[in-house]
């Protein structure tokens, strides 16, 4: 199926309301006096498409302190972008912010419209339901991209001017299959070779009828594609992370499908598909499958890794499993290897042979492959630091569900600094740019120093 109307909004009015800027807004004029696209230090969810989360070129941690808050009209779910001098937030009230790095002062604002409040939904813990995922910028549109969803459980990709906050595409991206009430878009969007990628999922509690998807259209809002988990209910695709690009092929992980016996319904996978046209290319799931559904222990809590030829994949089950890149496998095909690991949600992170998982209710774990593939734990973080890692400067960067920014030895994964940033949504992860990291909070974004 095909996704919902397209409306191009080309050369929109910049639409920006609330506090006026307090610098001017930085724009790399070209000869027809239109906006050039701008650099971009983390464009996407950690860093780049294949989400290594591996800030390189940083220098050695120092102390670390609080530079600025940055207090916006809601919570903050996805990770803060960097793109040209502004760092780019979407709240849960459905507005994109482009804020001064330095200071955390607006300079833009564009509100996309009003979002789901949590007592017109069926279930969910997000009060009201707006911006969730991490946006996407696009160097070649010099837009940035964000899934806004809005009362009535409508689903909008809009395509926004980074340098002046002007929407110039505004699509209808509905789930293919499903209630849309019941469908919640938490996975990070991916822009590549000019089409912007998003994944469907459930909302906290797996109520209703939602069906786990991808759906895609081209950074100018045409040639509407998706894919469905074959399943009959349940199967989201929801880790953080969103997909991986690995080459030809987006790697997602999919969640627990409806079905715990008899024939397989493609959920609780890791699912390679086609970027032109979102085909199923390969996939695998473990012989367990039947039961990770019954009992919620799927694989689709965290998204893929790729370490050289072998792709990773850890989820609810404390097990990381370690796949042959050129051949998945299919339903319980033997994995090249596997090892009694941490339980993963959220996004990892690489840096060579290493892979930091991001675990939940034990602390963050490092894990290398050797070049047979088989993994090896090298060190387990003290206990209460969890989260979703990044790398850069030396140190593994991880945000903690009571707040704490720790910044862990990269080889030993002893705690080197602490700060505290006041409460954080689910999964929070840090973005490394310069001597700064900018993390996504329930009141708006927090810049420290000392990175």
């Amino acid at each position: 199926m095909l996704i919902g109307a397209v409306a191009l909004l080309a050369g929109a009015a910049a639409g920006c309301t609330g506090t006026p800027p307090a610098a001017p807004v930085p724009t790399t004029a070209t000869t027809n006096g239109t906006a050039a696209p701008q650099s971009a230090a983390w464009p996407t969810y950690h860093k780049d498409n294949a989400r290594t989360g591996n800030a390189t070129g940083l220098a050695p941690v120092s102390a670390l302190s609080t530079a600025w808050q940055a207090k916006l009209d809601g919570a903050v779910y996805g990770q803060p972008l960097v793109v040209g001098s502004e760092i780019l937030a979407a709240t849960e009230n459905d507005t994109v912010y482009a804020l001064d790095p330095a200071t955390g002062k607006v300079r833009w604002q564009q509100h996309l419209g009003t979002p789901v409040a949590k007592s017109d939904l069926p279930c969910g813990d997000i009060d009201p339901l707006g911006i969730t995922s991490t946006m996407a910028y696009d160097a070649a549109s010099g837009r940035v991209f964000a899934l806004a969803e809005t009362t009535g459980g409508q689903h909008t990709l809009f395509g926004i001017d980074a340098t002046t906050g002007a929407v110039e595409v505004k699509v209808d991206a509905k789930p293919p299959l499903g209630s849309g009430i019941a469908t919640q878009q938490r996975s990070a969007l991916t822009v590549d070779n000019g089409r912007v990628y998003l994944a469907y999922g459930g909302l906290f509690g797996d109520c209703g009828n939602y069906i786990g998807s991808v759906v895609s259209t081209t950074t100018n809002g045409t040639d509407p594609i998706s894919y469905a988990i074959p399943t009959g209910r349940e199967g989201g695709i929801w880790a953080p992370g969103g997909a991986v690009l690995d080459g030809d092929r987006l790697l997602f992980a999919a969640g627990n499908g409806e079905s715990t016996g008899g024939a397989y319904d493609g959920s609780d996978s890791v699912i390679a598909l086609s970027p032109q046209n979102l085909n199923r290319l390969d996939f695998w799931a473990p012989a367990s499958w039947p039961t990770d559904n019954a009992q919620d222990l799927d694989l689709g809590s965290a998204s893929p890794v790729l370490v050289g030829q072998f792709v990773l994949i850890t989820g609810k089950r404390p097990t990381t499993y370690v796949l042959d890149h050129a051949r998945l496998g299919g339903v319980g095909g033997n994995p090249v290897a596997s090892l009694a690991t941490c339980r993963a949600f959220g996004g990892a992170s690489v840096a060579g042979q290493t892979v930091y998982l991001p675990c939940r209710g034990s602390a963050v774990q490092a894990v290398t492959i050797a070049a047979n593939g088989t993994p090896t734990v090298s060190w387990t973080a003290p206990d209460g630091v969890s989260g979703s890692p990044v790398v850069g400067g030396g140190a593994v960067w991880v945000v903690d569900p009571n707040g704490t920014l720790s910044a862990l030895d990269q080889q030993t994964g002893t705690v080197r600094e602490q700060v505290s940033l006041g409460a954080v949504p689910h999964f929070a992860s840090p973005t490394l740019v310069g001597d700064h990291a900018y993390v996504g909070t329930m009141a708006g974004v927090v810049a420290v120093s000392g990175v």
